[in-house]
Parts: structure tokens; sequence; C-alpha cells
């Protein structure tokens, strides 16, 4: 089986409403992307690729240069979270944001995996590669839809943090309203709710046995 098809034991998350903060969401709860196989299958999900896309030509160094995009867009979006609307969103050393800065410019500059057009089983046209996407291509995807989110006044303004505990999830809330609160509500959104009632529960046991009898 091709290694960018293959089953590992590792389910992506992809809900955070864009291609750049799904890859920061890798690096929670734990790291996600240590290996080939697990990249490739983000990838995968992340439709980067066409599905059934053969990965078979990734290299070893994949996942370290996936990780260091992540490291400098991570620094960017959560700079700006903790400026808020600020003109411009220093976290911490403006150097190290300014060196992010430059790092996710340049990843965005190679041209993306090319598409191509072929008649499917059934006669229909659907989407394969060129050739086999360069690991410069697929960041290029994730860079430019960094650049792309970051330099958009109103989806920079969706931007979220999760409010669940321990949750550094950033995701694009564009619920009616913009009240959307976690992540995921089946994840950390199912959580607060257990939390929340279990809460209700021990008061509740409290109080009755601290009632007069």
């Amino acid at each position: 089986m091709a290694l960018g098809t293959a089953t590992v034991p590792y389910e992506p998350r992809f809900d955070t409403g864009r291609i750049c903060l799904d890859l920061l969401s890798t690096s929670h709860p734990g790291e996600r992307l240590d290996s080939l196989a697990p990249l490739c299958a983000w990838i995968a999900g992340a439709r980067l690729v066409p599905p059934g896309t053969e990965l078979a030509h990734a290299g070893p160094s994949w996942p370290a240069a996936f990780r260091e995009l992540r490291g400098d867009v991570g620094r960017l979006v959560r700079g700006y979270l903790a400026a808020g609307a600020g003109a411009y969103p220093y976290d911490g050393d403006p150097r190290m944001y300014r060196l992010a800065l430059d790092r996710v410019n340049e990843a965005a500059r190679p041209a993306p995996p090319a598409p191509r057009a072929v008649p499917g089983p059934d006669g229909a046209l659907v989407r394969q590669l060129a050739g086999p996407p360069e690991c410069a291509a697929l960041l290029a995807v994730v860079a430019r839809d960094a650049v792309e989110l970051l330099t958009d006044p109103v989806a920079r303004g969706a931007l979220r943090e999760c409010a669940g505990d321990d949750c550094p999830i950033v995701y694009l809330d564009t619920s009616r309203g913009r009240r959307r609160r976690w992540c995921s509500s089946e994840v950390c959104g199912n959580r607060e709710r257990v939390a929340r009632h279990r809460r209700r529960t021990a008061g509740t046991a409290a109080r009755t046995r601290t009632r007069p009898a």
C-alpha cells in the first residue's frame, strides 16, 4: 500500500476552518507530526493533494519542515491574537516575529503542486497532479493560506482561541453572531458540558449531605 494512503493510528482533525490553522492543531494534545506516516495522513486529509495521491517519494526531512512552518505560522497567529486588533501584533520578541514572518513569506514563494484533469473510470474528468508533489510545493499551499488569512481583515478578525481547558487550538469563527466557543463541539464542547454536569451533581450531593434532618 502506498505511504500516502496507509492507515496510521492517528486521526487528524480538520475543524478549524483553515488549512494553516489545521496544521497548528497538530501539536495538541501532543506532537502529531513526529514521523512521516502521520504527516502523509495529514497531507491527504487536508486535501493538499487529490484523493488517492501516492506520497511514496516523501522523505524523512518532511515532518521537520512542516513542524518548522507550523511554529512560524503559530507565532504570527498568536501574535495577532495577543495584540487584538493592533496594527503591528508583536508577540514577545519582535525580532522573532519578524523572522517568522520572513520564513512564512519565503515558504509561500514556490509554486503549489500543478493539477491536471484526466478522465476517471466513468469518463468524467477528475483532478490529479502533474507529478509527485515536492515538499516545498506542499508547504507553499499552507504558507499561502496563512498569508491570505493574516492579510484579510474580515477573516483575521474571526480568529478565536478555544475556550476549553488547556486547549490552545485556534479556529475561524464563522458562526452566526460569532458565538462559537470551542474548537469542536464534539471534543472540547462535550468535555465542558460533562464537567458542568459533574459540578452540578457534586453541588447537589453536597447540599443534600449538609441539609438538616
